[in-house]
């Protein structure tokens, strides 16, 4: 089982067999349901590095010929990576972008280019500002252009990158509409630079960026699919199990104008780069087991047979002989003899994995359960992302594990400030200042701070602007409170409640200061002071504003510092999930029942989260509320229990351990 933990670090270091070809025939043969070049990286980091060596060896190719390099640029998280690289290379190893020039794919209109949420910002911000491009060979459409001269503009646009000759290299993100650039669903191959509409997925992705889905521009100026395909080269990253279907999509699946990543299919020198998660749902990935032959251990084994179910629509104990020889598992077969031996290993496998004692059952024998029996009374320490992933993700679980007595903690790694929209905090802002009309607060300046608060808010705020220092610390109060309340409403002690503000996190912005050694040090220093025998974590690193993913990076590097430590030779770590995404079932090792009671339970915890409801900012690409969504996934996967003909319950919490 120690693959697939591994496989949610990014470092597949036992199974690079399965999807790192070892020689060009092994590339062909594990690559033969893909109609494009791919190359997967262990992590995003490896491969956003790779690309950037390429644009470097590119520039300095075509300087040492004095030609210009022309390049195509995109914006976004995705190439956050390659152009952190870049400035890397032209600060310590004098990589000069004297000889580029530069054209980016995309701005959203109208837009003042100044505005933190423009491309032309973004760009400055993370290269431009840091690098020797002299400012005239830089060009980014502009957000700002009349109405009345767009058409114009964009024709322009296009004849200035004709009139260089084309991109000598375009490097792309991937939409999860399967847009590039903006060239969203219906684009059509020849399409040249023109305004156009955004999908609605796509506004809602780009929701976090400005505070809310209403502030987020309807349209937008983009490259076509037809210029990005005068490029020389193109080169399109993923990164993220947010991605892994539209990739999937793109590379495996037909052209399409539903999907126009798809239509890079004609292109005769396009690559894609993926880390693990992004590339997750390539055949060579999923089901290795259909291009080649498999070390057939315990995970691949049930990985294989829940595929074969779910394709099916069978049971585990139904599954017969010929259904192994006819959907490519005969080697499977051949290894035990009979699908009989086969149903019957994954059965228990799966049966073993369900268990109503999360904490561990007292006095009984654990042999075959997830979690240990001893010690019967176990410290708990859950860390909670945002103040409201315990409940949403683990409600069900955390109250058995308060009501079977164990010593339950909840550490809060962030603050969630700025998940709190404005309305919400001036609802709070005007029963505070009622109830200081009221009362006698002595506390003197309140009135003036309340209404600097309001003014702000009211009157000053601009779109995506930060909030100032007291607005912040206000949105950090609300969501601490709702913290407190749901806790209490599962049987938690306040005094059980770490609010651990990790300093990465306060910037009053959606981008994140890196990870400190700051952020470490707090979680070393609760770890210590707590020495859990379990440790639950967010392990859905997909939620739309990469905080999951950060906070679970910090929780690692003190796992690595306190790994040695005594108490750490009795400790487990799980992972769940449940905000943004589910595991899928073949991977699940710790499956908690909740009955309709405890469902309804979970859902009232969450509801005292009423910032989280209709105006919480980053609901994601999930219109749901975040209980109904909840509710949704854990009625799912006791569905799929059910299906596989295991016992049927009304929702299940799932889980995974990780080895530290």
């Amino acid at each position: 089982m120690e693959n697939q933990i591994l496989q949610f670090r990014g470092e597949l270091d036992e199974a690079k067999l399965y999807y790192q070809p070892s020689d060009e025939f092994d590339k062909t043969v594990k690559t033969r349901y893909e109609k494009m070049p791919a190359d997967i990286f262990a992590t995003a980091e490896k491969g956003a590095k790779w690309v950037a060596h390429e644009i470097a060896n590119l520039i300095k190719a075509k300087a040492e010929n004095n030609d210009s390099c022309v390049l195509g640029l995109a914006t976004g998280a995705t190439p956050l990576g390659v152009y952190a690289e870049l400035v890397r290379m032209h600060k310590e190893e004098g990589l000069s972008f004297k000889n580029v020039i530069t054209f980016n794919l995309d701005e959203y209109y109208p837009m003042n280019n100044k505005s933190a949420q423009s491309y032309n910002y973004y760009m400055d911000d993370v290269l431009f500002n840091h690098i020797d491009i002299p400012r005239d060979q830089i060009n980014v459409p502009d957000g700002e252009v009349s109405k009345e001269g767009i058409f114009n503009y964009c024709s322009e646009y296009e004849a200035k990158i004709d009139a260089f000759g084309g991109l000598d290299m375009q490097i792309l993100g991937i939409g999860r509409t399967g847009h590039i650039g903006f060239n969203e669903p219906g684009s059509q191959l020849d399409s040249k630079t023109r305004l156009i509409m955004l999908d609605a997925l796509t506004r809602r992705d780009a929701a976090k960026d400005f505070n809310g889905l209403n502030k987020v521009p309807k349209a937008a100026i983009t490259m076509g699919v037809g210029t990005i395909f005068k490029a020389k080269r193109v080169i399109l990253m993923a990164w993220g199990e947010g991605k892994a279907p539209i990739v999937k999509k793109a590379l495996e699946e037909g052209q399409s104008d539903s999907v126009p990543a798809s239509y890079l299919q004609r292109h005769n020198d396009v690559q894609f780069v993926l880390d693990v998660p992004a590339a997750n749902e390539l055949t060579r990935v999923k089901q290795p087991w259909l291009v080649g032959s498999v070390e057939w251990d315990r995970y691949w084994i049930r990985k294989a047979v829940v595929w074969l179910c779910n394709k099916l629509e069978k049971p585990v104990l139904k599954l017969t002989n010929r259904d192994y020889n006819d959907n490519g598992l005969s080697e499977l077969l051949a290894w035990y003899g009979s699908a009989y031996e086969v149903n019957i290993k994954v059965f228990n496998d799966l049966q073993h994995t369900i268990t109503g004692w999360p904490g561990g059952k007292p006095n009984a024998d654990d042999s075959n359960r997830p979690e240990r029996a001893e010690p019967g009374q176990k410290k708990v320490l859950v860390f909670s992302p945002h103040p409201d992933d315990d409940v949403i993700s683990m409600g069900g679980t955390l109250k058995r594990l308060v009501d079977q007595s164990h010593e339950v903690h909840v550490a809060y790694q962030t603050s969630g400030n700025i998940a709190v929209a404005d309305d919400e905090a001036i609802r709070y802002l005007s029963f505070v200042k009622s109830f200081a009309q009221t009362h006698d607060t002595n506390e003197g300046n309140l009135p003036s701070v309340i209404e600097d608060i309001r003014k702000f808010l009211l009157e000053n705020k601009s779109p995506g602007e930060m909030d100032t220092v007291e607005v912040r610390r206000m949105k950090s109060l609300i969501r601490r409170g709702e913290a407190k309340a749901a806790c209490r409403f599962v049987g938690l002690r306040s005094k059980n409640l770490h609010f651990l503000d990790m300093p990465f996190y306060e910037t009053g912005k959606v981008k994140k200061n890196p990870l400190g050694k700051e952020d470490v040090r707090i979680i070393v220093n609760l770890l210590r002071k707590v020495k859990p025998h379990q440790i639950f974590a967010a392990g859905d690193w997909s939620d739309p504003h990469g905080t999951h993913r950060v906070c679970w990076e910090g929780i690692y590097q003190a796992l690595q510092i306190v790994k040695d430590e005594e108490w750490m030779e009795n400790c487990y770590v799980w992972l769940y999930r449940g905000a943004w995404q589910e595991w899928d079932l073949d991977e699940i090792q710790m499956a908690v029942p909740i009955s309709p009671e405890e469902l309804q339970h979970k859902r009232n915890a969450i509801l005292r989260h009423q910032s989280q409801m209709e105006s919480a900012p980053y609901m994601g690409n999930d219109s749901r509320l975040f209980w109904q969504r909840s509710e949704a996934r854990n009625r799912a996967t006791a569905n799929l229990f059910n299906k596989l003909g295991l016992a049927e319950y009304e929702a299940i919490e799932a889980f995974v351990r990780f080895i530290v």
